[in-house]
C-alpha cells in the first residue's frame, strides 16, 4: 500500500508540473502576441496615435502651410508647426534629452546628415522609399530628399545680356563685378551646402579666399534669397547667386519679371553647378512617433511630393513626378559630383570656415 501511495503522489506531481508548465507556456504566448501588435514604446507599452505631430520647419512658412491643410485633411492629424530658420538644427541638438518634435523639414541635406550622424535621427521604411534615388536619402532612410535646389546666377535682362554674364563662380573674385551682385550671409543653409561642395572641389585654402573676396565685393549681402531675386528683378542689383526656384518665381511675378537664368561652371573640366535637396527627417525620440510615420507614408506619395515641391516652385527628386513648368530637369546640365550624404560629415567644418572669413553673420543693404 505504502508503494501504491507513493507511486500516485509521484504521478500528480508529475501531472501538476506538467500543468503548470502548460499554463506558463501560453501566458509567455500571450505576452509575444501582445508585443507583436503596434508599434511598442521604450517602457513595453504599446504606442497608440495622439492625433497630433510636431513639426519644425526651416522652410518658408507660406510654403508650407497648404501642405499641412491637406495633411490634416487627409488624416485627421493636427500638426502643431514651429517654422524658424537654420537655428533650428541647434535646438533639436539641445532638446536631445527632451525631445519636443516628430519630424523635420529642412532645405539644406547636409543639416540633415548632420543631425543623423550625431544620433539624433531614426530610421524608417514608408511604402514608396523607393521612388526617391540612394543619393538623396539616408543610408538607414531616416531623412529623404523631396526637392532639388540648384546654385545659379540669376541677372537682370534690361541690365545684362547672357554673354556679358560670369559663367563660373571664381569670377565672382573678380574685381570687375564689385558692388555689382548679391549674395547671402555665409550663415544661410544653401550657402554652408554650397561652400561644403566648394571645400570638396577646392579645398579648404581656395575656399577661404573665395568667401573673402565675394565679401568684399558683393553690393549686398541678404538674410535670405527672396530679398536677392528682389534686388535683381528691380534692377538694385544686375545679378545674384541664388537656388534656382527663386528665379521661377521672380518669373512669375506680375513686374520686374525681365530676368535670365545662368548655370554656373558648364564648361569642360569645370565643377558644374552645385545640386541639393529640401527634405523630411524623422526625430529620435519623437513624442509622437505613430503619428510621424504617417505623415513620412503619407508625404512620399506623389501628390504630396508634388505639393511639396510645386508651392516653391522646385523641381521634385522623383523623376516621375511632374516639375513646374519651364523648369530645367537635373539631366539637362552639368552638376558637381559631390555625393549630398557626405555634406553632414563636413557640415559643422564648413560653419567655422565661414565663420573663419566674418561671413557667417554679415548683413549689407
Amino acid at each position: 500500500m505504502g508503494k501504491l501511495l507513493k507511486s500516485f503522489m509521484f504521478a500528480l506531481l508529475a501531472f501538476s508540473l506538467m500543468a503548470i508548465a502548460a499554463c506558463g507556456g501560453q501566458n509567455d504566448s500571450k505576452e509575444k502576441d501582445k508585443g507583436s501588435e503596434g508599434d511598442k514604446g521604450t517602457s513595453g507599452s504599446v504606442e497608440e496615435p495622439a492625433g497630433e505631430v510636431v513639426i519644425y520647419s526651416s522652410r518658408n512658412e507660406k510654403f508650407m502651410q497648404e501642405l499641412f491643410d491637406k495633411f490634416e485633411k487627409d488624416t485627421g492629424i493636427k500638426v502643431r508647426a514651429l517654422n524658424g530658420k537654420d537655428e533650428i538644427i541647434n535646438k533639436i541638438k539641445e532638446e536631445a534629452n527632451n525631445v519636443q518634435a516628430d519630424i523635420f523639414l529642412s532645405n539644406d541635406i547636409g543639416g540633415l546628415e548632420h543631425l543623423r550622424l550625431e544620433g539624433l535621427l531614426q530610421g524608417y521604411e514608408p511604402e514608396g522609399i523607393e521612388t526617391i534615388d540612394e543619393k538623396y536619402r539616408a543610408e538607414d532612410n531616416s531623412w529623404f530628399g523631396l526637392s532639388a535646389r540648384t546654385r545659379i546666377f540669376m541677372y537682370n535682362k534690361d541690365l545684362m545680356t547672357e554673354e556679358e554674364m560670369p559663367k563660373t563662380l571664381w569670377e565672382l573674385t573678380d574685381e570687375k563685378w564689385k558692388g555689382q551682385f548679391a549674395i547671402t550671409r555665409g550663415g544661410n543653409g544653401s550657402m554652408i551646402a554650397h561652400v561644403s561642395a566648394l571645400r570638396n572641389e577646392w579645398g579648404d585654402e581656395k575656399t577661404l579666399e573665395w568667401l573673402n573676396k565675394i565679401k568684399e565685393n558683393a553690393a549686398i549681402i541678404t538674410d535670405g534669397h527672396g530679398d536677392i531675386r528682389r534686388a535683381v528683378g528691380s534692377g538694385e542689383v544686375k545679378f545674384g547667386l541664388v537656388n534656382n526656384y527663386y528665379y521661377h518665381q521672380q518669373l512669375a511675378e506680375p513686374t520686374d519679371n525681365n530676368v535670365g537664368a545662368i548655370y554656373p561652371d558648364q564648361g569642360e573640366g569645370e565643377m558644374g553647378a552645385f545640386v541639393n535637396a529640401a527634405g523630411v527627417a524623422f526625430i529620435k525620440g519623437a513624442p509622437h512617433p505613430v503619428d510621424a510615420k504617417v505623415f513620412l507614408d503619407w508625404i512620399i506619395l506623389p501628390e504630396n511630393q508634388r505639393e511639396f515641391s510645386y508651392a516653391s516652385m522646385e523641381v521634385p527628386v522623383n523623376p516621375a513626378v511632374e516639375a513646374v513648368e519651364a523648369a530645367a530637369k537635373i539631366s539637362d546640365y552639368k552638376v558637381s559630383d559631390m555625393p549630398l550624404r557626405d555634406l553632414g560629415k563636413v557640415w559643422e567644418d564648413t560653419r567655422q570656415l565661414i565663420e573663419q572669413s566674418g561671413l557667417d553673420l554679415e548683413i549689407r543693404n
